[in-house]
């Protein structure tokens, strides 16, 4: 499997975010919510489908356009079982899926492609990143054939992801494996992508962050009223890009980001390395 051919993404909303003390998913970024970047970006850089798994009644905020929920029928046992309601509903629908939490706001597509390339290795399970001294549970690739194993493990009481590892055929994905792509080395050189917010401290902390610097252009009638030529500016969502230029995201205007991708989304995540072009929809450009 390379650059996540076949490839969906599954996002585990769910857990009680204790030491947060609110819902993580819902926590605001940049005019959207933690949850909704994260969704939209695994679909801006998945083939397949991208699914959320919710505790059971769980509240969940707004969410791209496509993106499926589906409800985890037991709470209070952990990630991996999380991981395997996702894998068991993507059955049939794609090879292997990126899974990640939600609180993962410097999360990049580069970080995400280079994980599922790990699992182009034969017989190759799991691609398991051993990032910033950790090792990434919730920032790694996962074969959705090894959702029955999972079930199992979990009706043995034995529901930590390292009881799983011991029993398939794990890819380690050191620092410097991460770091050997240009496309992480260049947009992700801190491997931020791992990074999560547990606690009330570090949401404030990343959420001070200056956003990564984004590209953008406005052309045709757009361009006047000082809009002409590229712009560098610091910005986490599309809609943050236009305002900062003095658009709004109506009928009017669509945008296209990094040369083909056309949309109106204002959540749309935008991270590093991104060119956005504003167009007029009236007159097509």
């Amino acid at each position: 499997m390379g650059d996540g051919d076949g490839a969906a993404g599954l996002v585990l909303a769910g857990g009680r975010s204790s030491r947060m003390g609110t819902s993580k998913a819902a926590l605001e970024w940049h005019g959207s919510t933690l949850l909704y970047r994260a969704t939209a970006l695994l679909a801006r850089t998945v083939p397949g489908p991208v699914l959320v798994v919710a505790s059971p009644d769980q509240e969940l905020p707004d969410l791209p356009a496509g993106v499926e929920v589906v409800e985890d029928p037991v709470e209070g046992v952990g990630p991996m079982q999380g991981i395997a309601t996702g894998l068991t509903a993507l059955d049939g629908r794609a090879a292997a899926a990126f899974v990640c939490s939600t609180d993962m706001p410097f999360l990049h597509p580069a970080f995400v492609r280079r994980v599922l390339a790990g699992l182009a290795g034969p017989g190759t399970d799991v691609a398991l990143p051993f990032a910033r001294g950790f090792r990434q549970p919730l920032a790694a690739g996962y074969r959705t054939g090894l959702a029955p194993l999972i079930t199992s493990l979990i009706a043995q009481g034995r529901s930590r992801p390292g009881m799983l590892y011991e029993h398939c055929t794990v890819a380690r994905l050191e620092d410097a494996d991460l770091l050997a792509d240009p496309d992480v080395a260049r947009l992700d050189p801190a491997l931020d992508s791992v990074v999560n917010v547990n606690e009330p401290a570090d949401y404030a902390e990343a959420r001070r962050r200056e956003p990564a610097p984004v590209q953008v252009q406005c052309f045709g009638a757009l361009a006047g009223a000082g809009r002409r030529g590229p712009r560098t500016l610091h910005v986490a969502t599309l809609g943050s890009a236009a305002a900062a230029v003095g658009l709004e995201l109506d009928r009017h205007v669509v945008a296209a980001l990094n040369g083909d991708r056309i949309t109106r989304d204002p959540g749309l995540p935008l991270v590093a390395g991104d060119g956005v072009a504003f167009l007029s929809a009236d007159a097509g450009g």
